[in-house]
């Protein structure tokens, strides 16, 4: 544990939570896996397991966008950066990291309407380049998957260690175990299941926080006294960077700094992680939209409030006997593994705290985690497998593959979380190098999806050329700055802000120069659309059913696809404008005019600042917790009565899948309707009209 701090809880609860909570997430979805199986005629095929039937809805893609953006790092390190640099954190990181998932929606669009049978970005790479490309950009994507791992679980780790006193390496190799059980049985569909159960409990512990922190403690109470005592911490310790020092201005050098490191290591982790691909995929092609930009909306409360929550709290009770490292500020190296908000839950609400944090860190970790097995495991199946070395492979072979994938990958992780928990290499660390190592390949690869005029030379080289000057750039920086190449020193914001920012835009420059060289392409899209899906037609037959029947298992007819992609044409233009909309508003038109003033919050405008964020938490909770349920409420209603008919015996399961067999007999798809409507099941119920 960083520090000598006492930890706020026995390593009895450690375990209870790592292993107790982990084994009940996998039993239940074993569960719900067994109930869509049985009621909902659902069958684990390989297009299942990886794509989650390509017919999730927009209230569930917004929820897993949620999830999958929620680190451990979005809680720790937002509370971090707002305890360095004051207001201005929260907002810095929150809008730095929001932009990317409104602008992905984009390309998720782009990707739905282009290869409309792809696994994984790297498959459109392959058919438009060919192989030097797509094993370029398969390296890079890996790279992406393993460092959000790896800060996922070294900062996951290390909260757990600083709460409990559980061990750091049990910590590491226990917290993927759960998510590897219930992953490998209900593969995408479970991780999205999942991910809706934790955004649920996240948001919920979330708005206590804030509640407790700005209207019920003892201590605190009101944003009227949580101004106060800022005013008195930036009177006995101002901030280096800020204007007058306060921790109540928009204007620091520093965190602006952070906004920049932040804005261009998280498009590497959007654009580049498959896991984002993997939910625009599973998306049902009329919700791809909506779910991204709600998402990305919802999203955006969680980092701001709970820094502006916890971080603030963690300084306004620095000097109050409560907190954890009273009389003493907390140390630098604690700030940097991620302890301001475990600190200051444990002064707001003591062992309650202290749990509550325990458990969102828990969720953080584990659901983003999922996301990143399947990941990793579409990628080894498709990618590396099925393309180059059993092309022929079956569903059944293939769903094989996909088990071990995630296995091994786990494994991998874990033990090399292990080795940088000795090397001192901390969840700070990764979050702010990541861009340096991945972010010269985020151009290429949207590029990729739209503009026909990319050749293949410019989209290898590119992101490796990049890479060079982006480690020159930051290692250059480091030397220069400080006269060594330590891991303090790498790590401070000047290198990182030279090779985030040449990692980002050097291909600016190498693809003009390398279309110049090669020439300009003249792609015209078709071999996307070759992209073929898994034949599953192995494991329905060994399960007895028709695999048009199952979820997921049905061709589109050619009038469907067309209609489709009218859709899809008409989504595209609207995600462009609007992205292009948000992403102005929360860069420029929100933040600047605060940084170029100087201005120093006042308590009433303090005060609304709060209150805002308690309103957006709360429209969150409404449009990735309970939305969900709204949407799906037919499906669930029905899957309900099926239960209820099976327990009872009123119906056996035959008799209901007669039932639905009949009613699906029934449907017809109305003009101006495709299948991406709505669900297999929704559809199977509908009569003729």
């Amino acid at each position: 544990m960083a520090g000598e701090t006492a930890p706020a809880l026995n390593q009895g609860v450690g375990y209870g939570i790592v292993i107790g909570l982990g084994a009940l997430f996998a039993l239940g979805m074993i569960l719900v896996t067994f109930i869509l199986k049985r009621y909902n005629r659902e069958l684990q095929t390989s297009e299942m397991f990886n794509t989650a039937g390509r017919t999730v809805k927009s209230g569930l893609v917004g929820s897993a966008v949620v999830s999958s953006w929620t680190w451990a790092a979005t809680l720790l390190q937002s509370s971090g950066v707002c305890y360095r640099y004051g207001v201005s954190g929260p907002l810095w990181y929150a809008s730095g990291a929001t932009v990317q998932i409104l602008l992905f929606a984009t390309l998720a669009i782009e990707l739905k309407r282009r290869a409309p049978n792809a696994h994984t970005y790297l498959e459109v790479i392959r058919a438009r380049f060919g192989t030097l490309p797509h094993i370029v950009f398969m390296i890079f994507g890996l790279m992406t998957n393993i460092l959000v791992s790896l800060m996922l679980i070294v900062g996951g780790s290390a909260t757990i260690n600083a709460l409990t006193g559980m061990h750091t390496i049990a910590a590491i190799y226990l917290l993927p175990v759960g998510v590897v059980a219930y992953t490998l049985v209900g593969g995408l569909k479970a991780t999205i299941l999942t991910d809706w159960i934790h955004t649920f409990v996240l948001l919920i512990i979330i708005i206590v926080f804030s509640l407790t922190a700005y209207a019920s403690s003892d201590v605190l109470g009101s944003p009227s006294t949580v101004y106060d005592l800022l005013v008195k911490a930036a009177a006995a310790h101002p901030v280096e960077g800020n204007h007058e020092g306060s921790y109540l201005t928009m204007r620091s050098r520093e965190g602006a700094i952070f906004f920049v490191i932040n804005i261009v290591g998280n498009f590497g982790t959007v654009f580049l992680d498959n896991g984002y691909y993997n939910k625009a995929i599973a998306a049902s092609p009329v919700h791809a939209l909506p779910g991204y930009i709600l998402g990305g909306l919802c999203w955006f409360a969680i980092p701001w409030l709970t820094a502006t929550t916890m971080g603030l709290s963690g300084l306004a009770l620095e000097n109050h006997p409560s907190f954890p490292t009273y009389p003493n500020r907390m140390p630098d190296a604690d700030v940097s593994a991620g302890l301001v908000l475990p600190y200051a839950a444990v002064a707001l609400l003591g062992k309650g705290g202290a749990a509550a944090t325990l458990l969102i860190v828990f969720m953080a970790v584990t659901s983003a985690t999922s996301s990143q097995l399947v990941a990793v495991s579409s990628i080894v199946v498709y990618d590396l497998y099925r393309t180059y070395i059993k092309p022929e492979a079956s569903g059944k072979r293939l769903i094989y593959m996909s088990h071990v994938a995630v296995c091994a990958y786990a494994l991998f992780i874990a033990s090399f979380s292990v080795g940088l928990w000795y090397a001192g290499i901390s969840m700070g660390y990764l979050y702010v190098m990541m861009g340096v190592i991945i972010s010269s390949a985020v151009l290429p690869a949207a590029l990729a999806l739209t503009w026909s005029g990319l050749n293949k030379w410019a989209a290898a080289c590119s992101p490796v050329l990049g890479l060079c000057v982006a480690l020159v750039a930051w290692l250059v920086t480091a030397k220069h700055e400080c006269g060594e190449m330590s891991v303090e020193c790498t790590g401070s914001n000047m290198p990182m802000l030279a090779g985030n920012v040449a990692a980002l835009l050097s291909p600016v420059v190498f693809i003009p120069v390398l279309t110049l060289i090669f020439g300009k392409a003249n792609y015209d899209w078709k071999s996307m659309m070759a992209i073929s899906r898994g034949d599953d037609h192995d494991v329905a037959g060994e399960a007895g059913v028709d695999l048009e029947e199952i979820p997921g298992g049905r061709e589109e007819s050619e009038r469907e696809m067309e209609e489709e992609q009218r859709k899809l044409r008409r989504a595209s233009k609207i995600s462009k404008s609007m992205t292009a909309v948000l992403t102005l508003a929360l860069l420029i038109l929100w933040p600047m005019p605060l940084y170029g003033t100087g201005y120093i919050f006042s308590k009433p405008f303090f005060t609304g600042w709060v209150v805002v964020g308690i309103i957006w938490i709360f429209f969150s909770f409404i449009g990735v917790g309970l939305f969900p349920v709204y949407e799906g409420r037919e499906t669930l209603i029905r899957t309900c009565k099926y239960i209820w008919w099976d327990i009872t015996g009123k119906k056996n399961v035959k008799a209901i899948h007669a039932e639905q067999a009949a009613h699906a007999g029934e449907v017809v798809v109305t003009e101006g309707m495709t299948p991406g409507d709505q669900t297999p099941e929704e559809k199977s119920v509908k009569e003729k009209s």
